[in-house]
């Protein structure tokens, strides 16, 4: 059920004429009128017909406490079809309306229900005070008693699992900083001292990103630089996905609200949602790629062969409507892209298998992104007490590191079981990433089946993975790590880099060498380009070193007279003649695997726009 409830001063009616569908009605009917009322226009829904007792209970239970809180004297029962564009039927839809309107009539002298299936003239005045309009959607999911939103509403507890050992967190020996950091943060007695994380400016500073200021807040643009990392992280996901079986898909960004399956997930994520309406639908924007793949799963024919089935698609963008004092820089943002994995597996057993595979795959990234993450192992008591090895040997095996291990007295959310991995911000907080959760309710939820071996129609296990997290909190995990890792240049991957080798001419004179330079260093798939300016040398080098570029080659007379290079390594500070090939051939060596693109600028700096 969809409601709109108005409190206002007045509430005039008239009927004008009846359609196929209208019930028949007493003359005193044809007309009302009533003052200080709280009005509930309500649209009966298809997915209403399930269970209408329900419905009507909590319909009354709704109404009856927003009446309490606006003070409204009287109580009106509005049938208004305009509100879903999936409505029940006419009988399900009298049936309900006539339950809330008895339901109702039990606490208030005055309610009144105007009549189904008319034609109708009104005219009201809304009071216009902080909660003179509210819209609720009533659903059949059931009804918590006290006892389970009790004991849903209790704390979770919080442990160190470390080789085997659960500990309590206040006895736990913590041997580094950002594991008893995420701690804090999960306690939630992490100090916000009000400073802008490092990332922030060095986005800026470095010609990757800054804010869009004629957008919504969380809207960010990129500059060539920024795009080329966006880029190469895609495509190094799309490798580590497909090479493990996913198959990439593209699915719309929008949903409509009226599909039960889309409402209810929808729902678990409250308010963070952008929604729109048009004339006669309410959609929303994804958060995440799961509404696609999981109506894909739906409408295919699978059995027990095909399974495990993976389905990927990074996300050009996922929406999350997060507070606006929440978002900051690259770290928590309203519109954002996300690498979305989705296996569907035989059973939870199945499901543990390739379960420990993505955890393997996110800790990959970890050594891939040369980014340090601390670990949390979330999972709910039950799944707790039934798989504490597993727990174990998941940590023990594929974390390999003390984890945070939280333990949820009821499961709230689609998983039972969770693995979290975070970068630890400059400032102590935590960077969310990979993730792999167990879902164990939207196969159900959404359709999803297959045909296991007896013929039989199965829901399958769903995993969730996105193996590094979203595209730009790995770019400021990046960028987070050149200011926590003191004392090291700050650099980001070689194979991430936007210049991995520059060339400096010493002189105009040196120019055309060092282009030949660059035209062989760029024929070997290597990002090269050449600082033309007219700064001086030692200027020219600092502002590779400002860059983090790794390779500088500084191009002079002996150079030129002996057609070679003299290579200088930013990382150890060594200098080295080397060939073109070698160069090319160490770069290649310690970027094996990782994705290539050529830098879309400009060679020539003297060319390039400064962002």
């Amino acid at each position: 059920m969809r409601t709109l409830m108005l409190h206002s001063d007045y509430l005039r009616y008239k009927t004008r004429s009846k359609t196929k569908l209208a019930e028949d009605i007493e003359d005193e009917k044809r007309a009302g009128e009533v003052d200080n009322a709280l009005i509930t226009f309500a649209a009966i829904e298809k997915e209403d017909e399930e269970d209408p007792q329900l419905i009507i209970k909590k319909a009354v239970k709704e109404i009856l406490s927003v009446q309490n809180k606006v003070n409204a004297d009287n109580i009106v029962i509005y049938p208004y079809a305009h509100l879903s564009s999936s409505l029940a039927g006419p009988e399900v839809s009298q049936e309900i309306l006539k339950g809330v309107e008895k339901g109702l009539e039990d606490n208030n002298e005055t309610v009144l229900r105007v009549p189904f299936g008319w034609y109708k003239s009104f005219e009201l005045a809304c009071k216009g005070h902080p909660l003179s309009e509210l819209s609720r959607t009533i659903t059949t999911e059931p009804e918590e008693d006290e006892e389970e939103v009790k004991e849903e509403s209790a704390p979770s507890k919080l442990f160190i699992l470390d080789n085997d050992e659960i500990f309590d967190i206040d006895e736990y020996n913590y041997q580094n900083k950002t594991l008893r950091q995420l701690v804090d943060h999960e306690q939630g007695i992490s100090h916000d001292t009000g400073k802008q994380p490092p990332h922030v400016k060095l986005m800026k500073e470095k010609e990757l990103a800054s804010n869009e200021r004629a957008a919504d807040v969380g809207h960010i643009r990129w500059y060539p630089k920024g795009k080329l990392l966006k880029d190469l992280l895609a495509d190094y996901v799309y490798d580590l996905v497909t090479q493990r079986g996913a198959m990439p898909v593209e699915t719309p960004v929008m949903y409509d609200l009226a599909d039960k399956a889309i409402n209810e997930h929808a729902a678990k994520f409250g308010e963070r949602q952008y929604r729109l309406k048009t004339k006669h639908r309410e959609l929303m924007l994804r958060f995440a790629c799961c509404f696609g793949a999981f109506r894909i799963l739906a409408d295919s024919f699978l059995t027990w062969r095909n399974m495990p089935v993976g389905i990927y698609e990074l996300s050009m963008y996922s929406f999350r409507f997060e507070k606006q004092g929440e978002v900051v820089g690259l770290k928590r943002l309203r519109a954002f892209t996300m690498p979305d994995f989705h296996s569907a597996c035989l059973d939870n057993e199945h499901a543990k298998q390739r379960f420990a595979e993505q955890v393997d795959m996110c800790a990959l990234t970890e050594k891939d992104l040369e980014v340090h993450y601390e670990v949390a192992f979330r999972v709910t008591q039950d799944f707790f007490d039934e798989n504490e090895d597993w727990i174990k040997e998941i940590s023990r095996e594929h974390i390999g590191k003390p984890v945070l291990l939280e333990v949820l007295p009821k499961r709230k959310h689609y998983w039972n079981a969770k693995v979290d991995f975070a970068a630890i911000d400059d400032l102590g907080r935590p960077i969310e990433n990979p993730t792999v959760q167990m879902d164990i309710e939207s196969a159900k939820r959404f359709g999803i089946t297959y045909l296991d071996e007896n013929e039989q129609q199965q829901y399958p296990t769903i995993l969730h993975c996105s193996p590094t997290g979203s595209i730009e909190r790995v770019i400021c995990s990046l960028l987070e790590k050149t200011s926590t890792d003191k004392g090291s240049k700050p650099s980001l991957p070689l194979w991430l880099i936007p210049t991995q080798v520059r060339v400096v001419p010493v002189t105009d004179n040196h120019i055309d060498y060092a282009e030949e330079v660059y035209e062989q260093l760029r024929s070997l798939n290597v990002r090269v380009d050449v600082d033309d300016t007219s700064e001086r040398l030692g200027k020219k080098i600092r502002n590779a070193g400002k860059e983090w570029v790794p390779y500088t080659i500084v191009v002079g007379d002996k150079e030129l007279e002996n057609k070679t290079i003299t290579v200088n390594r930013r990382a150890d500070d060594t200098k080295e003649e080397l060939s073109i090939d070698a160069l090319a051939d160490e770069i290649h060596e310690l970027t094996k695997g990782k994705p290539f693109r050529q830098i879309p600028l400009p060679h020539q700096l003297s060319k390039r726009v400064k962002f």
